[in-house]
């Protein structure tokens, strides 16, 4: 159970990636106040906590109504956490989230950004539904199953207080740190995907 743990808090980390919203939430909240940021923090990882958790519980279920097998699904969702991993390796990734944050900016009608963007879809975007999908696939029965959603709320957690800490954090590290925090996730990223899609075709044809 230990391994399973370590194994879905990894890979809901590197998907969800803390480090990498919390300057953008910083950027998308510079003009609110501390109590409007925590409020819109707190928001956001509860809404995409609840997402995640549907499609953590229904999500077999809407493989086996679409007739596609999990391994099915693991090689799918292999190749999709793949390109997300070369996105944040060459940074393709942030530069997507922030033209996103731009555009909500230039909005005055987007002052309250915990669902959109932050909550869907950069947190529970769909790397994040992919994984915990796999992950809750994978697990041995109930158990393995609040394993999994243990860790998801343990990712959540630490996003929750990463938003909340992104203003300051940002003005102590800056965005070099989090540039190199953001490629090494991303390689980390990768050879997960890739054992997905090992397993996957080992599943499949052996």
């Amino acid at each position: 159970m230990i391994e399973l743990f370590l194994s879905a808090f990894v890979t809901l980390f590197v998907v969800i990636d803390p480090p990498g919203c919390a300057p953008i939430y910083a950027g998308l909240t510079s003009n609110a106040t501390p109590a409007a940021r925590r409020s819109m923090a707190i928001r956001a990882c509860l809404v995409a906590g609840l997402i995640l958790l549907g499609f953590a519980l229904a999500g077999e279920n809407l493989l086996t109504a679409m007739h596609i097998e999990i391994d099915a699904f693991r090689i799918a969702g292999g190749i999709m956490l793949f390109m997300i991993a070369l996105d944040m390796v060459f940074e393709k990734r942030t530069q997507r989230r922030e033209d996103r944050a731009d555009k909500v900016r230039s909005d005055p009608a987007h002052e309250d950004v915990a669902i959109f963007p932050m909550a869907m879809p950069m947190l529970a975007g769909p790397g994040a539904i992919a994984s915990i999908m796999l992950l809750s696939g994978s697990a041995q029965g109930p158990e393995g199953t609040l394993v999994v959603l243990g860790a998801l709320a343990a990712v959540l957690l630490l996003t929750m207080l990463a938003l909340m800490a992104a203003s300051p954090l940002m003005k102590l590290f800056g965005a070099k740190v989090e540039a190199v925090i953001t490629r090494l996730l991303g390689v980390l990223l990768a050879a997960l995907a890739a054992q997905y899609v090992i397993d996957g075709i080992r599943n499949s044809f052996f």
